[in-house]
């Protein structure tokens, strides 16, 4: 009786997974694969990047940060 439940648990869990497999890959078979030359833009701006993104930040940008959005959650 114990085995009999462990293999539905096994059928669900295989359908699921496979059901899953298919709803992705059709997903991508349908979906229309035209990247735009605004879709691979870096920036939504328009502005073109000028300088590194690991630049550092002062620690008062993480403070002001950390207290707006304290504030902003309470």
């Amino acid at each position: 009786m114990i085995l009999t439940d462990y293999i539905l648990i096994l059928t669900y869990l295989l359908v699921s997974i496979g059901l899953a497999i298919i709803i992705y890959s059709l997903s991508y078979l349908i979906a229309i694969q035209k990247a735009d030359s605004e879709k691979v833009s870096p920036y939504e701006c328009g502005f073109n990047p000028f300088d590194d993104a690991r630049n550092e930040f002062e620690v008062r940008f993480y403070l002001v940060a950390s207290v707006t959005n304290q504030l902003n959650n309470s």
